[in-house]
């Protein structure tokens, strides 16, 4: 009788995982069938938030529903990325992410409300870009060399911006500071846009950004860039020497900002198929390319298989500036 009962029960079971498995599959051959939010965990104006927009436009088209961005600012973007990872698995909650949230917070940050790695399915990495050094207009340095000597004058009196404690921004700012001893004090603004606004208002003397969010105010001449924080300069501001080409050789200042797709974890594997196949089919195509390269950003390879690749990579180089700068927070 106990055989009967335990038989019975495993046969519920399987029947249970089959109907299940059943169910996955029909969803997953139905997707999308309703709208796509793109959860961005930055304000409006910033990088990330372009790369949505342009991700979402196109990705709707291919997938024939509405993909909409849903701004999700806070706490270095851990808000936004635990909202999506709570989110159901179903592909219709996704999150679209700069290097914050994603590479850095689990090495800077005390509490992360996520682990990016068993939280999360990655689906693939959308663009990077080079941070460009910039400057307020009345700031009298034109390169790093007049930098460092205005800088050193006013030791204990200089400000600096980033879009967020413990962003890239913050973290390689903070490195130039620190291995300087130029002894410089951070402000922190929630995201990208506002922490430009200020530094074209004066009310923070330099900072790291993206084109994509500094356009405007470096075409009014209002903020002045100075040097490109990566391996190369940049298409659109060619006259731009990189912080290696200035005499600042440490490979710490070639570190790019990656955007980044992903998914809640548990999302059935077709729908992340497809998404990828999606996604990279949009990023390598001539007009995105195209509309990329007047933000700043940069192609990549994309797919999951490369993200997770870059993922390993890079983590022990983030580790180690985390701790050369000394950055951490609550």
């Amino acid at each position: 009788m106990r055989i009967k009962t335990v038989l019975a029960t495993m046969a519920l079971a399987l029947g249970a995982a089959g109907w299940a498995q059943a169910q996955t599959a029909s969803a997953a051959k139905d997707y999308p069938n309703r709208p796509i939010t793109l959860v961005v965990p930055a304000g409006a104006g910033g990088g990330t938030d372009v790369v949505a927009r342009v991700l979402a436009d196109q990705l709707g088209k291919r997938l024939g529903q509405a993909v909409v961005v849903d701004n999700k600012t806070g706490a270095s973007g851990m808000l936004g990325t635990q909202a999506v990872a709570r989110a159901a698995p179903d592909g219709y909650t996704l999150l679209v992410a700069y290097s914050t949230p994603v590479f850095y917070a689990h090495h800077i940050f005390a509490k992360v409300p996520y682990d990016i790695r068993k939280d999360f399915e990655f689906i693939t990495q959308l663009a990077s870009t080079s941070l460009v050094m910039m400057v307020n207009a009345n700031v009298p340095v034109k390169n790093m060399k007049e930098f460092m000597a205005w800088a050193q004058a006013n030791k204990g009196k200089v400000n600096y911006g980033s879009y967020g404690q413990g962003s890239a921004g913050h973290l390689m700012s903070a490195y130039l500071s620190d291995t300087r001893k130029l002894d410089m004090t951070h402000v922190a603004y929630k995201s990208e846009s506002p922490h430009i606004q200020d530094l074209a208002g004066g009310v923070v003397s330099w900072g790291l950004g993206t084109i994509a969010a500094a356009q405007g105010v470096l075409k009014d001449n209002r903020v002045r860039p100075i040097a490109i924080y990566g391996p190369k300069r940049l298409a659109e501001l060619p006259d731009v020497p990189t912080m290696a080409e200035q005499g600042f050789a440490d490979p710490e200042f070639n570190t790019v900002a990656w955007f980044t797709l992903l998914a809640p974890k548990g999302t059935p594997k077709p729908i992340l198929q497809r998404l990828e196949k999606e996604s990279v089919e949009i990023i390598h195509s001539t007009a995105m390319k195209a509309r990329f390269q007047v933000f700043g950003l940069e192609s990549v390879p994309g797919g999951a298989a490369q993200f997770h690749k870059d993922f390993d990579a890079v983590d022990p180089v983030i580790q180690k500036l985390v701790k050369i700068s000394g950055v951490k927070a609550e």
